[in-house]
C-alpha cells in the first residue's frame, strides 16, 4: 500500500471506527490494530506516519488493565493517546479530539499526505490483483447486492474474462434485480457471467414452511447446493472473490472488544472447496464501498442499493410463502421504490419495504365484496441498526403509494404503515 497511514490501537474503547472515518475523511488512510501489535509488525507496515492509543471502557481484560508494549513508545513515529491516562504519550485526550485537533496531529505532527481516495484506491486495486491473480481464474458469488458488485466490478477491471460470476436468482429477489445484473454486467460490463434460474426450486422446497427459522435455513441451505453444482461444473477455478468489507472484521472482535457478530461471507461456499480467497474491499467502509462503486462506473441504483435481507422476500412473505402474496411483496415493494424515489426520500431513509402477512381481511374492490390481503409498509432510519425511528413519511406520498397499491396489485385490498420504532420491534418481520 503506497498511501500514508494512521494506526489506532485499540486498548478497549467501543469508538475505534468513529476515529479511524474521522482520519479518512481527512484524506488520510487510517485502520484499527489490537493493543498487543509488536514494534516489528508495525516496522513492517509501509507509511506509517503515526499512532493513536484509543482506550475505553473495555480496556479490561482478564482483571487487569491492558497497554501496549513500551517499547511502541520509543518506535520513532508521533503518537497521541485518547482516554488512555496511563499512557506515556506527548498529547493525550480525554475524549475524541475535535476536527482541528486531529487535523493538527495528521498533517502537523505526522507530515501525513491526503492522498487516501477512491481513484488511488482502485488503481492499486488492480495492480496487486493482476500480480497476485495471474493467469488464474475466480469464482464470485454475484448477489447484486452492493459489495459483491463493487467487488465483481473491480475483479472484471483488473482480471477481465479471468472473473467468472455465478448469480443465483432464488425466485425471491426484488422486482427486476436479477434482470439489472444481467444487463449491467452481461451486456454492459460484458462480465463472464453464468445466470442460474431456480426459482422453482426454491419455491418447491419453501411450500408450507412458516417457521422463520426454517425458511432461512432452506434458503441458505438450497443456496449451497446451487453454488456446488455450478462451481464443479467450472474448470481452472484457483481463487474465490468474496465481499468481505472492513466493519466485517471490526465486528469478528479483538482481544480488547466483545464479537458482535462472526462474518463467513462466502456465499454458499462448501466445506470441501478448497480456494484461494481474494477479498480486494476488506479496507473500506460501507460508504467508501459505494464511492468505489461509482467511481467504477456502476450505476447509481445499485451502488446505493437497499439493505436487503439474505433470505430476500422470503422473510417479507410472512409465514409460509405462496405464490400470490410473494407476487404481491414483489408488487407492492417496486411501487413503495417508485414513489420515495420521485419524493426524495430513497436517499434520505436508510431502509424502505413492505411484507404482506399470511392472513386477508374483507373489504370492497370493485365494487364488490373482497376477502384479501394485506400489505404493511416500514420506512426507518438508523445509524447502527441496533435501534431505528420511524420515518415521517408527508401524508400525500402515502395517499399515492396505498392509491396505487391497491390498483395495481392484485389480491390485496389493505394497507397499513408501521409506526413500531426498534425497540420493541426489530427492522424486519421475520
Amino acid at each position: 500500500m503506497k498511501e500514508d497511514r494512521i494506526i489506532i490501537l485499540d486498548l478497549g474503547s467501543t469508538k475505534n471506527t468513529d476515529l479511524a472515518r474521522a482520519v479518512r475523511k481527512l484524506g488520510v488512510y487510517s485502520e484499527i490494530h489490537p493493543f498487543d501489535i509488536t514494534v516489528e509488525e508495525l516496522k513492517n507496515m509501509d507509511h506509517v506516519r503515526g499512532i493513536i492509543l484509543n482506550g475505553g471502557e473495555n480496556r479490561i481484560v482478564e482483571g487487569k488493565a491492558v497497554d501496549v508494549d513500551s517499547a511502541i513508545y520509543n518506535c520513532g513515529v508521533p503518537m497521541i493517546s485518547v482516554d488512555h491516562p496511563t499512557a506515556k504519550c506527548r498529547q493525550q485526550f480525554d475524549e475524541m479530539p475535535s476536527d482541528e485537533k486531529l487535523k493538527q496531529f495528521v498533517f502537523g505532527d505526522c507530515k501525513a499526505e491526503a492522498n487516501w481516495n477512491m481513484r488511488n484506491f482502485i488503481s492499486e486495486q488492480v495492480e496487486s490483483l493482476r500480480e497476485e491473480i495471474g493467469d488464474k481464474k475466480v469464482l464470485l458469488a454475484l448477489s447484486g447486492g452492493v459489495d459483491s458488485s463493487v467487488v465483481a466490478a473491480l475483479l472484471i477491471k483488473a482480471i477481465g474474462q479471468q472473473l467468472v460470476c455465478v448469480h443465483v436468482n432464488h425466485g425471491l429477489m426484488r422486482k427486476g434485480e436479477s434482470e439489472s445484473v444481467v444487463e449491467v454486467f452481461q451486456k454492459q460490463l460484458h462480465a463472464n457471467l453464468v445466470y442460474v434460474d431456480a426459482s422453482e426450486r426454491f419455491l418447491s422446497k419453501l411450500e408450507g414452511v412458516s417457521d422463520p427459522e426454517n425458511k432461512r435455513k432452506i434458503i441458505g441451505n438450497e443456496f449451497i447446493r446451487v453454488f456446488d453444482e455450478e462451481a464443479m461444473k467450472l474448470d481452472g477455478i484457483h481463487y474465490l472473490g468474496q465481499g468481505t468489507i472492513y466493519p466485517d472484521i471490526i465486528e469478528s472482535g479483538t482481544k480488547t472488544a466483545k464479537m458482535v457478530k462472526s462474518h463467513h461471507n462466502v456465499g454458499g461456499l462448501p466445506k470441501d472447496m478448497q480456494f484461494e480467497l481474494v477479498e480486494p474491499l476488506k479496507q473500506l467502509f460501507k460508504d467508501e464501498v459505494r464511492a468505489c462503486g461509482t467511481e467504477l462506473g456502476l450505476p447509481d441504483y445499485m451502488v446505493n442499493r437497499q439493505p436487503f435481507p439474505g433470505p430476500g422476500l422470503g422473510v417479507r412473505c410472512l409465514g409460509a410463502i405462496t405464490r400470490d402474496r410473494l407476487e404481491a411483496v414483489r408488487e407492492s415493494d417496486a411501487i413503495l421504490r417508485d414513489e420515495f424515489e420521485k419524493a426524495g426520500l430513497d436517499r434520505r431513509v436508510w431502509q424502505y419495504f413492505t411484507v404482506v402477512p399470511d392472513f386477508k381481511s374483507v373489504g370492497m374492490k370493485n365494487h364488490a365484496r373482497s376477502f384479501d390481503y394485506m400489505v404493511i409498509i416500514r420506512a426507518i432510519n438508523t445509524v447502527d441498526a441496533m435501534t431505528a425511528t420511524i420515518e415521517k413519511v408527508d401524508w400525500d406520498v402515502l395517499e399515492t403509494i396505498t392509491s396505487r397499491i391497491l390498483d395495481e396489485v392484485d389480491n390485496v385490498n389493505r394497507v397499513c404503515f408501521d409506526m413500531s420504532p426498534k425497540p420493541p420491534a426489530t427492522i424486519e418481520f421475520e
